[in-house]
């Protein structure tokens, strides 16, 4: 996941100028208001402040405090950065911190200035009185675990800005909290990326008994890639094409039968093929390599092997690794 900034505070504080101003910084905005205001208009009811805390309330309770995050987490994407705001419930919270890099910004300013702000914005539903405005807010700060609860939220925020002057200092207040952000964010180290890659090209494998994928990594480039299933311009196995894989072998038995070539043997056979040189490489596999594979490995010219789950048939591979003087790691992913 990208960057995750979230926004709370209260009614008028600035938290859209906040995402508005993330927005010019490429971030893509979310608001759990908008999920609440979704389920307003299929409920066919006239939209309004009180309305829109009724409603929120009333999702929390029938569907759990964190419901209105879990529908905006369902939507988000691992290679963008995101701007969630109105967030009003600690669940909410607690629901976002479940995605890697999220902060919780709370953006505050004076009641007064925050009706004054209210009441120039003219926004259907809101209250015209300074009373009735104060009223309202009192319903959002304290709450039970199914309501909205904003006291609690703001002391769950990582950072807090004061809105209190023009929009050119609330900028660079966000800018500098930007480039704290910037520092915190973490990354996959090496393994974790490649095992990650191969693990999305498992998904591309046809054999119906178990997805398996490797890849070949030289200097820190993919330079080949591999999973299982049938040769080239065969049919495919879970179209019939392997006889054992789709018959009732016992794991482990009549390997001689079956016509699905395993991951690290296409990803050595596709570099053959395209002729890349594999010399010196690292093998990242899903599942440790079988005998096969092994022998294929080292005459291959790989150094290295990196797998995740354990192959029960392994312990010759692993000892013809040893003679050979190829490095052998498992790498566990979280």
């Amino acid at each position: 996941m990208g960057m995750m900034i979230g926004l709370t505070g209260r009614n008028a504080s600035g938290k859209g100028e906040v995402a508005k101003y993330l927005e010019k910084k490429s971030f893509y905005y979310y608001s759990l208001s908008d999920v609440i205001r979704d389920e307003i208009k299929q409920r066919g009811l006239a939209m309004s402040r009180e309305v829109l805390i009724e409603t929120g309330n009333d999702l929390r309770q029938k569907n759990g405090p964190a419901v209105l995050a879990q529908r905006v987490l369902a939507r988000l994407e691992d290679d963008k950065n995101y701007v969630i705001d109105s967030i009003r419930n600690p669940s909410e919270v607690e629901a976002l911190r479940g995605a890697k890099n999220f902060k919780l910004i709370c953006v505050e300013a004076p009641q007064r200035l925050r009706f004054e702000r209210l009441s120039q914005r003219a926004r259907e539903g809101d209250p015209i009185r300074f009373d009735r405005f104060v009223e309202l807010e009192e319903r959002e700060v304290e709450g039970d675990e199914n309501s909205q609860n904003l006291r609690k939220v703001e002391g769950l925020a990582d950072y807090t800005v004061v809105n209190d002057g023009d929009l050119g200092k609330l900028h660079d207040q966000i800018d500098a909290l930007f480039q704290q952000m910037l520092k915190q964010i973490t990354r996959p180290g090496w393994d974790d990326y490649f095992m990650d890659i191969a693990k999305v090209v498992a998904s591309r494998s046809n054999c119906v008994r178990r997805k398996v994928a490797a890849i070949i990594v030289r200097d820190k480039r993919v330079i080949s890639t591999g999973y299982n299933g049938t040769p080239r311009g065969t049919r495919n196995c879970n179209e019939g094409g392997c006889p054992r894989c789709n018959g009732r072998a016992t794991p482990g038995t009549a390997l001689d039968e079956c016509l699905c070539s395993h991951g690290e043997e296409n990803a050595i056979v596709q570099a053959s093929y395209h002729g890349v040189s594999v010399k010196d490489a690292t093998v990242y596999t899903t599942f440790a390599p079988c005998l096969m594979c092994a022998k294929m490995i080292i005459n291959s010219g790989i150094r290295e092997v990196v797998y995740n789950m354990d192959y029960p048939l392994n312990d010759s591979s692993f000892q013809l690794f040893s003679q050979a003087g190829i490095n052998v790691r498992r790498l566990k992913l979280a």
